[in-house]
């Protein structure tokens, strides 16, 4: 996922991640921030009820 589809990601939607330490998990994003060094970073609630945070790059929104 580039730079600029991540800018669409928004609280609520389904998303993949697609890179990084939770690869190959699902979930709704929760939280988006920029971090200090302009990365944009999520929560993810999984539907078992465990969040994670991970990097808004790392992730492909899934349409419903």
């Amino acid at each position: 996922m580039n730079e600029n589809s991540s800018t669409k990601l928004k609280n609520g939607d389904f998303c993949n991640v697609i890179g990084g330490t939770h690869q190959g998990k699902t979930g709704t994003v929760q939280d988006i921030n920029l971090s200090k060094t302009g990365h944009i970073t999520i929560t993810v609630l999984q539907e078992n009820g465990v969040r994670f945070k991970t990097l808004g790059k790392n992730v492909e929104v899934i349409k419903k």
